[in-house]
Parts: structure tokens; C-alpha cells; sequence
């Protein structure tokens, strides 16, 4: 089933803006656009995006939760179950601070007592801090505790929206490059100048993208079906054809 923007909008309680936000920093980008230019969304896209919300419940910024959902060992059940943990934490608060409420009520029409520590009953969010650095601490380091994923979020943390447009603009044109070339074959001159493109458009906008790095994205394009269904949008079978590409690349560098 496929939904319209609006209607994820107003599903999820979000606006248009910030959907056109996340398609454009690549954290939530629909499965298809139509001729018209419409944006149409999966069930897959509203599962991402439900882990989207939990993430930013726990403070993490966009861009961290990118590189996590992006990480093909990003475990969905694991991540609900922490999140359940930590709305169940805040459910416990909220009904402390509704019980304070009452006596508060009960206080003012005389009918009991209230010490000073009743009245900041539930306030306390200390627990509920706790648990989120616990969380964000495993999380980072399960899914980004390497020297790549810091400078990546140094750099991409000081971009704009137009640094972003650029920076996509230029990716597709080198896939635009190398789809021209897809019949030639993946040795072929013209398709690995557009390969030696990408590893220098990956290492001037992210990260030093070394030949173990640039190989194991290569493995990533085609072992993860999110990467490989986002790529081949551009043209079916771009992803293997990209990933073999990149592995031939690694395997004749100098």
C-alpha cells in the first residue's frame, strides 16, 4: 500500500515541511515519486519513520539517527524494546505528577496535609535522563563508534539545505554517469573514472573514504535491500551493477 504525503502527514502528526526535510537529508525518502511529482510512501517508509520519532524521543539529532537506521545490524525489535522501557519510565512520572496533582486539589480545599517534598513529587526526571544516556551511549557505540561516523557527523552537522541539494545533486550525476555506461560493462574506462568520482564525493563530503571502506559499501549496496532499493530507483539493476563496479575498482587501485 502506498500513501501521499499529506496523508502520512496528517497519520503521523507531522508536517509536510518536515517530511520534504527528511526526504531531502535522505533520512526518510518515499520508494516512488510519480510523474506528477508525487511523493508515495510504503509501509516500510512509516516503520522507518515511527523509528525516526523514537529516536528523537531519546534526543538523538537527524543525523545520528540516519547513520543508525542506515547500519545494515540496526535491530528493530532491540530498538522498540528500549523505547517501550523508556515510555513505560515516563508513564511512571506522569502518573506521579497526576497523584501530586490530586493531593495538590486535596491540599488547597483542606483536606490533607502535604509535605514540600509531595508537592515536586514526579518532577524528578532523573531516572528517565539515565536511561536515555544508557541508551544513547549503547547505541552509538553499536552503530557508530568508529573515526568515519565522527568526522562524517562533524562535517554534515555544519550543512545547509543547499549543501545538501549540492551534495545529492552531484551523487546522481555520477550515476547518471555510470548508467550511461551499464552496457559497456563494469571494467570500462568511462564507469570507473565515474567509480573514482564517487570514493572522492564520499571523502570531500563525509568521511576518508579509504579502499576497505569504499569495498564494504560496495557489499552493503547490494547485502541491505534498503540501500539496494533506494539505488535502483534511479535505474533497476544500478545497485549490483554500482556494487560490482566499486569491488573492481578496489581490486585494481594502486
Amino acid at each position: 500500500m502506498s500513501y501521499k504525503i499529506k496523508e502520512v502527514a496528517d497519520m503521523v502528526g507531522v508536517s509536510v515541511r518536515t517530511l520534504h526535510h527528511y526526504d531531502q537529508i535522505g533520512i526518510l525518502k518515499p520508494k516512488s515519486v510519480t510523474t506528477a511529482g508525487y511523493r508515495l510512501y510504503t509501509d516500510d517508509d512509516l516503520e522507518r519513520l515511527q523509528q525516526v520519532l523514537f529516536f528523537k524521543e531519546l534526543d538523538f539529532t537527524l543525523l545520528e539517527i540516519k547513520e543508525i537506521l542506515d547500519n545494515p545490524d540496526f535491530d528493530r525489535k532491540h530498538a522498540l524494546k528500549t523505547h517501550r522501557e523508556l515510555l513505560i519510565e515516563k508513564k511512571k512520572r506522569l502518573d506521579k505528577i497526576i497523584k501530586s496533582v490530586d493531593k495538590t486539589i486535596d491540599y488547597i480545599e483542606g483536606g490533607i496535609d502535604m509535605t514540600k517534598n509531595e508537592m515536586f513529587e514526579g518532577f524528578d526526571i532523573s531516572e528517565i535522563e539515565a536511561h536515555k544516556e544508557k541508551y544513547a551511549e549503547e547505541t552509538k557505540q553499536k552503530y557508530g563508534d568508529t573515526d568515519a561516523y565522527k568526522e562524517s557527523l562533524k562535517k554534515t552537522s555544519k550543512y545547509t539545505k543547499e549543501d545538501w541539494a549540492r551534495i545529492n545533486a552531484t551523487n546522481g550525476k555520477i550515476n547518471e554517469k555510470i548508467i550511461a555506461n551499464m552496457d559497456k560493462g563494469i571494467g570500462n574506462s568511462e564507469v570507473q573514472k565515474a567509480v573514482a568520482e564517487l570514493r572522492q564525493h564520499i571523502t570531500d563530503n563525509f568521511y576518508d573514504c579509504t579502499i576497505e571502506i569504499f569495498r564494504g559499501l560496495a557489499d552493503l549496496y547490494v547485502k541491505d535491500e534498503r540501500f539496494t532499493a533506494n539505488i535502483d530507483r534511479q535505474k533497476e539493476g544500478l545497485a549490483k551493477f554500482l556494487s560490482e563496479s566499486m569491488i573492481y575498482y578496489c581490486d585494481n587501485a594502486k
